[in-house]
């Protein structure tokens, strides 16, 4: 295997003159580094990786920022991270991941030039942390979309999509009274943007459809999911149709159902908008619009890629959502499919 002393005895220069040429420290003149360049391809020579990153000014790594919040299911956000992480490889990148919710990390590790690029989740409607992300210019890609990026490029799922397309199923099997459960409070609050466009979407849908409808946050425990049941497909005005954002919920909304006395889909059809994991792995799958993780991942890895290697205007990215009809969706029988609107 060939060494920094074998370069520099075929280039005829000094070992001090290759680690210059390898880490960019001090100007080499072009001949010279042509020379050492050439010994390095003619014998083989494969410098230290270190090296390597210090002569193109890079670290071969990305950041990935994920927030670990208690609202936020860490199962789920664990598929987002294994995309990311799988296709950074492909790139031959390492990855850092940064789990506080505040903007001192991404500052530390911008400035010090620890990562060569950021993909950050878990992305607020009016989030505090882009505003500094883009005064930082470092290549970064959002995964969500915030009410300003900021010029910071974005890709997400549709989400207020995968509410329309969850609507318009119901409604082409009949039913007319809709109801969506959907993430615990805190997200809503803190206007989590997928939080936000799931119910924003599922309103609207709605609406044009002419139909009555109810959404509910719900926490992510039984009793939570109980309450919000009762209030909403029990009684006279119940919903006959039901849409569920929150994976938490769903490996207990049948047994929940069950006791209360309703079943699915001859009480009650459920669409679910979850990973696919998710929606197969009940006893009777559901019907589901699937949240793509590893897509998005992918993609937010390789923009930020392309961002790393040429200017690029920034862009938003919405992959489309597809419905698969399972079992837990059927027609609205003769009394369930009556005319109504209103929230």
């Amino acid at each position: 295997m060939a060494t920094m002393n074998d370069v520099a005895r075929a280039a005829g220069v000094s070992t001090s003159t290759v680690s210059y040429v390898l880490s960019g420290k001090r100007t080499i003149s072009a001949d010279t580094r042509n020379e050492v360049l050439a010994a390095i391809e003619k014998l083989g020579y494969s410098p230290h990786a270190g090296a390597r990153a210090l002569a193109s000014n890079r670290s071969n790594v990305l950041g990935l920022v994920v927030p670990l919040r208690a609202d936020v299911n860490v199962s789920v956000v664990m598929q987002f991270v294994a995309a990311v992480v799988t296709t950074a490889r492909t790139f031959e990148q390492d990855v850092l991941l940064l789990t506080q919710d505040d903007v001192g990390g991404i500052e530390r590790v911008v400035s010090q030039s620890v990562v060569d690029g950021l993909v950050m989740m878990d992305i607020e409607a009016k989030d505090p942390r882009i505003p500094l992300l883009a005064k930082l210019g470092k290549p970064a890609v959002l995964i969500g979309v915030p009410d300003d990026a900021f010029g910071i490029s974005c890709v997400d799922f549709d989400f207020a999509a995968a509410s329309r397309i969850s609507v318009r199923h119901l409604l082409e099997l009949g039913h007319r009274r809709l109801a969506l459960i959907g993430s615990p409070q805190a997200s809503l609050e803190r206007h989590a943007t997928y939080a936000d466009r799931v119910r924003s979407g599922f309103e609207d849908a709605c609406r044009a459809g002419g139909v009555d409808f109810a959404s509910r946050a719900c926490e992510s425990t039984s009793g939570a999911l109980a309450e919000a049941l009762e209030e909403l497909v029990t009684g006279p005005d119940a919903a006959t149709g039901l849409v569920v954002h929150n994976e938490f919920l769903l490996p207990m909304l049948r047994d929940t159902l069950a006791t209360m006395g309703l079943k699915i889909p001859g009480d009650l059809s459920v669409v679910a908008i979850a990973p696919t994991d998710v929606a197969v792995s009940s006893t009777v799958p559901w019907t589901a619009v699937s949240i793509p993780a590893h897509d998005i991942g992918r993609a937010a890895v390789e923009m930020v890629m392309e961002r790393l290697h040429a200017e690029k205007p920034a862009e938003v990215r919405l992959i489309v959502p597809t419905l698969v009809q399972r079992a837990t969706t059927g027609r609205a029988t003769t009394g369930q499919a009556v005319d109504g609107a209103g929230h």
